[in-house]
C-alpha cells in the first residue's frame, strides 16, 4: 500500500485528489495538510511514501515546504499545481532543485474532457515517485554545477561525434540542468533532449535550464536545421525526430510507451536517417523502458552511448532496461557524464 499525504490550501482540491487516489486499491490517502507548514509536520509525523504538493500556500508556500521536508524527513515529493504563471513555473522547478521529483498539472474536474487522462496520469505519476530514490537536502540545497565554464576554442572534434541525443524521465530535469551547465556556450556539436514532463511545464524547464547555462537552450521547431551548441528540447506533446536532409521534424504520430514525445522515437529516427555512428546517446533516470531498446539499436549501428548508472538514478527504469540489454557503452553518474563529454567532443 502507498501512503500519500496531500499537501493543498483548497479543501476543493484536496477532495478532489483524495477522490482521484482513492479509485486505485495500492494507495491511501492518509491525511491533507492546509498549507506548507501544516504538509511539514504532517511529513514528520506521519512518514508518507509519497507527498503531492501545491505551491501557492498561506504560511509556506510549496517551495518552502519541499525545501523543509527534504532537509527533515525526505520524501518522494510530486508538485501538482495549477498555475503556468511564470514565477509560479520558475518556482516549480526550484522546488525540483531541492529534491521534488516530479511536476504535473492539477487534474480538471469531472466536467472536463481531459478528466479521465489527467487522473490516470496523477495515480500514475504517485505510483512512480513511490518507487523512486531521494535523499536528504542539507539546508534544502543540492549540489550543482555553480560556475559556468569559460568558451573553448575548438580546432577539430576529437572523433566523429556529430550528435548529442538524450533521453531522460522522472528526476532527469535536475540531471540534465547539472550536465548542461557544465558544458561551454561553444560546445561544437547540437545537443537533443527529449524529457517525460507534464504538459505545459516544458518552456518552463527550458527557462530553467537556460539561467544556469552557457549554451543556448530553446524548445525544438519544426523544420529547424540544427547548430553546434544549441540544445533542442521536444515540445509538449510532439514526436521529435532528425531526418536524412538534416532538419528537425516535429510529428503527431502516436504515443509510444505511452508518451509523445518518446525517447524510443527520437532514438529510432538517428539510426533510420543513417546518423547512429556520428552519435553520442545518454539515456538517463526515468521509469519504464521508453528510449531502452533503441540505446542498444545505437550501439548495435555504432554510436557511442551512455546509461545513468543506479545509484545516482532517481527511478532506473530506463537506464537499468537498456543496461539489461548491454545496451551502454559506459555506465556513469552524472559528473562521470560530464568527464565523459569532455573527453570526447572537448579539447583537452
Amino acid at each position: 500500500m502507498i501512503n500519500v499525504l496531500i499537501v493543498d490550501d483548497s479543501a476543493v482540491t484536496s477532495s478532489y485528489l483524495r477522490f482521484i487516489l482513492s479509485q486505485d486499491s495500492e494507495i491511501n490517502v492518509i491525511a491533507t495538510a492546509t498549507d506548507g507548514k501544516q504538509g511539514v509536520e504532517f511529513a514528520q509525523q506521519y512518514h508518507p511514501d509519497v507527498i503531492t504538493m501545491d505551491l501557492h500556500m498561506p504560511r509556506m508556500d510549496g517551495y518552502e515546504a519541499t525545501k523543509e521536508i527534504m532537509a527533515t524527513a525526505p520524501t518522494p515529493i510530486v508538485i501538482v499545481s495549477a498555475s503556468y504563471d511564470t514565477a509560479q513555473v520558475q518556482k516549480t522547478f526550484k522546488a525540483i532543485e531541492v529534491g521534488a521529483v516530479a511536476v504535473m498539472e492539477k487534474p480538471r474536474g469531472l466536467t472536463s474532457p481531459d478528466h479521465r487522462q489527467m487522473a490516470q496520469g496523477l495515480i500514475r505519476l504517485v505510483k512512480q515517485a513511490a518507487h523512486t530514490r531521494v535523499h536528504r537536502h542539507s539546508n534544502g540545497i543540492s549540489a550543482s554545477v555553480a560556475a559556468r565554464p569559460k568558451p573553448r576554442n575548438h580546432s577539430a572534434l576529437p572523433g566523429d561525434i556529430r550528435y548529442v541525443a538524450i533521453g531522460s524521465s522522472t528526476g532527469g530535469p535536475l540531471v540534465l540542468q547539472k550536465i548542461l551547465a557544465a558544458l561551454p556556450a561553444d560546445f561544437p556539436v547540437p545537443i537533443f533532449v527529449v524529457q517525460h514532463i507534464a504538459k505545459g511545464f516544458t518552456q518552463g524547464m527550458v527557462d530553467w535550464i537556460a539561467g544556469s547555462c552557457a549554451l543556448k537552450i530553446k524548445m525544438a521547431d519544426h523544420g529547424e536545421r540544427p547548430v553546434p551548441g544549441v540544445v533542442y528540447i521536444a515540445p509538449d506533446a510532439k514526436h521529435m525526430k532528425l531526418t536524412r536532409g538534416g532538419t528537425l521534424a516535429l510529428t503527431d504520430d502516436l504515443p509510444e510507451h505511452s508518451v509523445r514525445p518518446s525517447v524510443s522515437y527520437f532514438f529510432r529516427s538517428l539510426i533510420e536517417a543513417g546518423l547512429a555512428r556520428y552519435t553520442l546517446a545518454l539515456l538517463l533516470t526515468g521509469m519504464g523502458k521508453d528510449g531502452s531498446a533503441e540505446l542498444k539499436q545505437l550501439k548495435d549501428a555504432g554510436a557511442t552511448t551512455i546509461a545513468q548508472d543506479e545509484k545516482s538514478s532517481v527511478v532506473f527504469g530506463m537506464p537499468g532496461e537498456a543496461v539489461k540489454l548491454g545496451g551502454a557503452t559506459y555506465i556513469l553518474n552524472p559528473k562521470e557524464i560530464i568527464v565523459k563529454l569532455r573527453e570526447l567532443l572537448l579539447q583537452k
